[in-house]
């Protein structure tokens, strides 16, 4: 999914995050992980970004998303935390207050790996072949 920037630059970059409940708690329940799949829809759509794939378990949720490069990655992740525990503490706060005393929903950091159609080998391959000029 090929997308162009100003200039002629083109870019198709995808991530694999991976988020994870503080203390690994199990606090995720089903509505909570529906509510969860809306809440980084929406803040992907105002970073122009794509949520392309979306799921989880109890305690942690993984997202693919395709990425904007002009986007700081630390400041996007920091983002998707810090809304979607506000609105889950605020949305859910019954459960989310049966696990946590404090003001914490995640983790701290993250996990995050690049993810694309080729494999390291085959760029490198690619690379590798290249015609060097005399």
């Amino acid at each position: 999914m090929w997308k162009t920037l100003n200039g002629g630059t083109v870019y198709d970059l995808t991530i694999h995050l991976v988020l994870v409940t503080k203390y690994r708690y199990k606090a995720i329940n089903r509505p909570i992980l529906e509510r969860l799949r809306g809440i980084f829809q929406d803040i992907c759509l105002k970073w122009e970004c794509e949520l392309i794939e979306f799921s989880g378990e109890s305690d942690h949720v993984h997202l693919v998303i395709a990425y904007h490069p002009k986007i700081p990655l630390d400041k996007f992740v920091g983002n998707l935390k810090t809304v979607s525990s506000r609105l889950i503490r605020k949305e859910f706060a019954e459960h989310v207050d049966s696990f946590y005393r404090k003001k914490v929903f995640w983790k701290i950091g993250y996990s995050v790996n690049s993810c694309g159609g080729a494999s390291l080998e085959k760029i490198k391959q690619y690379v590798q072949g290249q015609k060097v000029p005399n």
